[in-house]
């Protein structure tokens, strides 16, 4: 079997790696890929952007099966395009999509099919948005309706940073914005193979540390790191999640008509009226995907052909606690440099790489999240040591890391 992974970040390095190991995949390309996985893929020089050459290539390679990785080729409709040509495709269509490329779209389902997430307010004007903020005070949630690479949301702690969201959002006119209101709690991501109205939960989780810097301070980013399992969040929470949020999900979106076939992603969090909904992606979480999968015994394209077929298959896991630190340009989520030189990377598989160049003088930074250190050990204390082990191995000026990630299951 031929596949085709999109895209060129770390969870697509990750989804190369375990496809690769597939007893039923021959070889594996990727578009656009990085220059870390050439020892892995074949790396193809086709934009993501660029539908039809992705298409075509398909066409003349004999691909047999497309796993699309990053969100925005699925909300620019990649899936559908694949799919007019008869070629097998893992990821959402663009209906579909929209459970992570519009905020309001799916709170309003979630509001329709009852699934417990927290109260909100879809505005589209900047002087309604102000008004709203007279009556609804910090701590506010302030989303911005589209796609912002993991960055178009606003955890508004005090009156100040909720007024500068509005002002930062509503910059170009108007706008659709979802105002939520605060949820405290624990927050965990569940991935969910989910084939229309047939699915198959993952019955382990992962955490994932949003904000840059240590204690959770500091801006939104795309993710600083995860670990998994995280035993703290107990298995009745975990199966609450199921039976509150994940098949009524699955069952509202079937009745949707959204013929959803892919991965779904539900950021959830742990409250005192139990588990509720931050958010779903249309795709694995980044950095999630880099742990879970490592963690994963089962055969990836098992897995496919059984959600192709509606058939139950029971996920086998690595008896091994994962964790990973996320290597950033000094700067990220704002503004940063690339190519600062990058030492002690040579391909070993405990990387998952985001963002590294290869020139003549070895890697060098190329994007905000460059990569992620992973560690495994028999408990969270040993997997977490292990990754900064391998955080510390790599030498390079221009990156920086949170110190913390797993502490919250310790």
């Amino acid at each position: 079997m031929k596949v085709l992974v999109i895209g060129s970040g770390g969870r697509e390095h990750a989804l190369v790696r375990k496809i690769k190991a597939s007893k039923h995949v021959d070889s594996v390309y990727v578009i656009a890929g990085n220059d870390a996985m050439q020892k892995e893929a074949t790396i193809v020089a086709i934009e993501e952007s660029n539908h039809d050459a992705i298409v075509q290539f398909c066409l003349d390679e004999a691909i047999d099966y497309v796993v699309i990785g990053p969100e925005q080729p699925l909300i620019d409709g990649l899936a559908d395009l694949l799919q007019s040509k008869n070629i097998k495709v893992f990821g959402p269509n663009q209906k579909a999509a929209q459970m992570e490329g519009s905020k309001a779209f799916a709170k309003e389902l979630m509001k329709k099919y009852q699934i417990p997430t927290a109260t909100y307010q879809t505005i589209e004007n900047k002087q309604e948005a102000l008004d709203y903020l007279e009556t609804h005070k910090a701590p506010i949630v302030i989303k911005y309706d589209g796609l912002a690479a993991g960055k178009g949301v606003i955890v508004a702690m005090t009156d100040e940073e909720a007024m500068e969201a509005v002002q930062t959002f509503y910059e170009e006119g108007n706008v659709k914005v979802v105002f939520e209101e605060y949820l405290e709690g624990e927050e965990f991501s569940l991935m969910v193979f989910v084939n229309d109205d047939f699915c198959i939960p993952f019955d382990t989780i992962a955490q994932d540390h949003k904000r840059a810097f240590d204690g959770d301070l500091g801006p939104n980013t795309g993710g600083m790191g995860a670990y998994c399992p995280v035993s703290h969040i107990s298995d009745e929470t975990l199966e609450r999640t199921y039976e509150e949020i994940v098949y009524p999900t699955v069952k509202a979106m079937h009745e949707e008509g959204l013929n959803y076939f892919g991965l779904l992603y539900v950021g959830a969090i742990v409250t005192s009226d139990g588990p509720k909904v931050i958010e779903y992606n249309a795709r694995f979480g980044d950095p999630e995907c880099q742990v879970l999968l490592t963690r994963l015994e089962s055969d990836f394209m098992d897995i496919l052909e059984a959600l192709e077929n509606k058939k139950s298959i029971d996920l086998v896991w690595k008896n091994k606690t994962i964790c990973g630190v996320v290597l950033a340009s000094k700067g990220y989520p704002g503004s940063y440099e690339k190519g600062h030189l990058v030492k002690g990377y040579d391909f070993q598989e405990h990387y998952f790489v985001s963002a590294l160049k290869q020139t003549d003088e070895g890697f060098v930074t190329n994007g905000g999240r460059v990569m992620i250190a992973l560690g495994e050990g028999e408990s969270l204390q040993e997997a977490q040591s292990n990754a900064y082990l391998n955080v510390k191995a790599i030498d390079c000026e221009g990156l920086f890391y949170r110190n913390d990630i797993g502490n919250k299951g310790l």
